[in-house]
C-alpha cells in the first residue's frame, strides 16, 4: 500500500501559526527531529500518519489541550500555491472548486473531498484525512479553519461557513460553547463525515482575476505537478518492498522488480523517471531506519546492522558516518527520545 503524504506546506501555514501564538517550536521540532530548514525544503511531502506524533508533540510542548482549534485563526493564508491560481483564474468560486477536485493531490494523498448543493446550502465533506487522522481533533479544527481562511482570501471575505460538522467528540457543552465561539457558526460533533457547509449562492461569486488563458496555463501546470508526484509513486513501492525484504539480505533491483511484477530494466527506467536510482532509495531507506532505531529503540548495533540489512557492523558504521557526519553512537546520544517523525519523513 502506498503511504500517504501531505504537502509541506500544511505543515509551513501550522508552523507560522505556532510562531504567531509564541509557542517553542525549536522544543517541538527538537522533540520530532526537525528543524526550521526542514520545514521550508523544496518539494517537501510529509507522511500523513505523522500528524498524530505531530499534534501530540504540539500539545505537550504547548500545554493547550484545544491547541489545533486555537492554532487556527492564526493560519496565514495558502498563499502562491498553484490551486490557489486555479481558483483565482476560474470564472467563479464554485468553478474553481470543481477545478480544485482534479488536483486534490496537490495538498495531500489522502484528501479525497466533494461538495453538492441541498437547497439553499453548499456542503463541502471534508475526506481530508486516513482513518487514523480523521477523529484527530486538533488536526479537524485547524485544518478547516485554514480552509475558511482561504476560502476568504480568494472571495474578497466574502466566504463564512453556516454549520460545521465534525466526526470527533467534545464532552462538555461548554468545550462545544468554546469551539461555536471561535469558528463563528454552528457545530455539530460527532457526525458520520466532517463537513462544511456555506450558502449555495457563494457558489455564483465572481472572479475579478478570472482569466481564460491562465487558467489553462494553471491547469496544465497543476497537471504536471500531479503526474510528477505519480511518477514517484513508483518510490513508496520500491520502498515497501525493501522493508519486506532487508533481513533476506536479498536487496536486489532484480529481486524488487520481481516482487513488483516488471522487469529490472522498467523499474530502473521509472526511478530516473522519479529522478532517483535504486541504489538512491535502498540508501535513503536505510539511512531513515537506522536513524529510526537509534532514536527511538534500545536495540543493539549489532542488531540494528543485521535489521538494516547490512553484512557487517564496520560497513554499517561507514556507511552511517557518511549518511550523517557522525557514528550510530553519537547519533543515539544526541537523537535518543526524540519521535523520530523525521524519519519516517
Amino acid at each position: 500500500m502506498q503511504e500517504l503524504r501531505d504537502a509541506g506546506v500544511m505543515l509551513r501555514l501550522i508552523y507560522e501559526a505556532m510562531k504567531r501564538k509564541g509557542i517553542d517550536t525549536d522544543a517541538i521540532f527538537n522533540r520530532l527531529g526537525v528543524d526550521e530548514q526542514y520545514v521550508y525544503m523544496d518539494q517537501l511531502r510529509t507522511p500523513h500518519s505523522a500528524q498524530l506524533y505531530f499534534w501530540q508533540a504540539v500539545e505537550d510542548v504547548s500545554g493547550d489541550p484545544d491547541v489545533g482549534l486555537h492554532l487556527g485563526p492564526l493560519l496565514p493564508a495558502y498563499k502562491g500555491q498553484v490551486l490557489e491560481y486555479l481558483f483565482l483564474s476560474s470564472p467563479t468560486f464554485g468553478e474553481g472548486l470543481r477545478r480544485a477536485q482534479n488536483y486534490q493531490r496537490l495538498l495531500s494523498d489522502a484528501a479525497n473531498t466533494d461538495f453538492f448543493v441541498e437547497g439553499s446550502e453548499a456542503c463541502m465533506v471534508l475526506d481530508t484525512a486516513s482513518d487514523d487522522v480523521r477523529r484527530l481533533k486538533h488536526f479537524n479544527e485547524c485544518f478547516v479553519q485554514g480552509l475558511i481562511t482561504f476560502f476568504r482570501s480568494i472571495t474578497d471575505g466574502n466566504f463564512y461557513p453556516s454549520r460545521i460538522e465534525f466526526e470527533h467528540e467534545r464532552g462538555s457543552a461548554q468545550e462545544q460553547a468554546h469551539v461555536r465561539d471561535i469558528l463563528g457558526c454552528d457545530v455539530v460533533f460527532g457526525a458520520e463525515e466532517n463537513q462544511l457547509y456555506f450558502p449555495a449562492e457563494l457558489l455564483s461569486h465572481a472572479s475579478p482575476h478570472a482569466e481564460p488563458e491562465l487558467l489553462a496555463l494553471h491547469e496544465r501546470f497543476a497537471s504536471e505537478q500531479v503526474a510528477r508526484l505519480e511518477k514517484k509513486d513508483i518510490v513508496g513501492q520500491v520502498e515497501r518492498i525493501i522493508a519486506e525484504l532487508l533481513d533476506s539480505g536479498e536487496v536486489t533491483l532484480d529481486a524488487v522488480a520481481e516482487r513488483l511484477g516488471i522487469k529490472p530494466r522498467t523499474l530502473r527506467t521509472r526511478l530516473t523517471e522519479a529522478e532517483t536510482s535504486f541504489n538512491q532509495v535502498l540508501a535513503d531507506f536505510r539511512y531513515r531506519l537506522a536513524r529510526q532505531l537509534l532514536a527511538t529503540t534500545d536495540e543493539s548495533i549489532d542488531e540494528i546492522v543485521y535489521l538494516t540489512g547490512f553484512s557487517e557492523p564496520s560497513t554499517f558504521y561507514r556507511a552511517f558516518k557518511r549518511w550523517s557526519g557522525m557514528t550510530p553512537i553519537e547519533y543515539r546520544k544526541t537523537a535518543q527520545g526524540k519521535d523520530a517523525m523525521v524519519d519516517a519523513m
